[in-house]
């Protein structure tokens, strides 16, 4: 019998968006069973990092070059929203972070980290804040609150990422451009980590402040680049990483006033193979040894501690970026300490930059290329 042509018609027209689903879905290999993989957005220029808006189904995606978009959950992208900085879009500088307030829901106000040049052509990261206009398409009122200085980067190690913290203290995780005497100069905001209050004021109890030639914005110090950044949601402290040179990766839970060691202490060696001049090995007294460190480096980007209920198996993990190793790192913890490792997603071959819990429970991770991906990642539980 020969079907109606219209009877063919529907049902081509009903299959196809079910072929399109299965093609943007994968299926990769994990100890705890097998992951599901689903495209939701690709044509990203290099994107950097993501924040959930309210409703849980958009996200706020920055892109390297300088464009903030909105993505859906269906993938669809939309055009850039206006009113953002310009960038200074060198090397591994551009649009970076972006974080809502935790009183967005009043105030409507998105934070972004960005690099800005300087006057001689040098560079560092800034941070501003605008209101998410009510049609989503625009930032208003777009106010710098914090600058790195002096601007010191000629292309490298911006950094940088952006954490409110329980008591609505805002950090900013940063690189030290490249210039490694830097992270140890309390005159100078390079490889640090910096505490402040929402509108960029100094807290009175940071703890250098009203000390001569010290930055009081200064919370951490002896960074190399930070490009990591979380709340731990069991403890309420931050976690940050950061990049070794060549070896040395590491987790620092940063303490107020500390020192990280970078460039003295380190687990690293320069990419010419010869060691760090200023280093005196791997541990020196005065100064904090890492919580993880990784003597072969993954080049670490983007963290996520994962408390939701919805993949039981992962329950207390912390999962981490890897660009250089091109997979996402799975941490199992007990307390704070790290107790088991896991490589997962190798086989997409692609630089992950960052990682995120989406309110369901999935992860979601960007990766960086120019024709970059968000991807949604899942347990396959059937």
């Amino acid at each position: 019998m020969t079907r109606p042509t219209w009877l063919i018609t529907l049902t081509a027209a009903a299959l196809f968006p079910l072929l399109a689903q299965a093609a943007s879905q994968q299926q990769f290999p994990s100890e705890e069973g097998p992951l599901i993989v689903d495209t939701v957005a690709d044509g990203l220029r290099n994107p950097w990092s993501l924040a959930f808006l309210p409703g849980g189904k958009d996200m706020l995606v920055t892109e390297r070059p300088g464009n903030l978009r909105i993505v859906n959950a269906e993938g669809k992208v939309g055009p850039p929203v206006s009113g953002v900085p310009k960038v200074w879009a060198e090397g591994q500088g551009g649009l970076l972070d972006v974080a809502l307030s935790p009183e967005f829901g009043k105030d409507r106000t998105v934070y972004l980290s960005f690099a800005e040049e300087g006057s001689d052509g040098k560079a560092g990261t800034a941070v501003g804040r605008g209101q998410l206009s009510a049609d989503r398409a625009r930032l208003e009122n777009f106010t710098v609150i914090f600058r790195q200085l002096p601007k010191l980067s000629e292309g490298n190690h911006f950094g940088s990422r952006l954490v409110f913290d329980r008591d609505g203290y805002l950090f900013i995780a940063l690189g030290e451009n490249n210039q490694r005497p830097a992270a140890q100069d309390l005159d100078k905001l390079q490889g640090k980590i910096v505490r402040l209050w929402p509108d960029g004021s100094v807290p009175k109890d940071n703890p250098f402040v009203g000390q001569d030639a010290v930055r009081p914005e200064i919370w951490s110090y002896g960074h190399r680049n930070q490009q990591g950044a979380a709340l731990n949601p069991w403890t309420g402290k931050l976690w940050t990483h950061e990049h070794g040179p060549r070896g040395g990766d590491e987790i620092n839970i940063p303490q107020a006033g500390k020192n990280y060691g970078w460039p003295i202490a380190t687990h690293g060696i320069n990419y010419s193979l010869l060691p760090i001049p200023e280093a005196e090995g791997k541990h020196v007294d005065g100064m904090i040894d890492p919580h993880h460190v990784w003597e072969k480096s993954p080049g670490i980007s983007g963290m996520a501690f994962y408390d939701s209920p919805t993949f039981q198996a992962w329950g207390h993990n912390l999962f981490i970026g890897a660009l250089a190793t091109q997979e996402l790192i799975r941490l199992q913890l007990v307390g704070d300490k790290v107790v088991h490792e896991e490589r997962l997603l190798g086989q997409l071959k692609a630089r992950i930059r960052d990682v995120r819990v989406g309110p369901d429970g999935y992860l979601y991770v960007l990766t960086d290329e120019k024709d970059g991906k968000l991807l949604k990642v899942g347990l396959d539980e059937d």
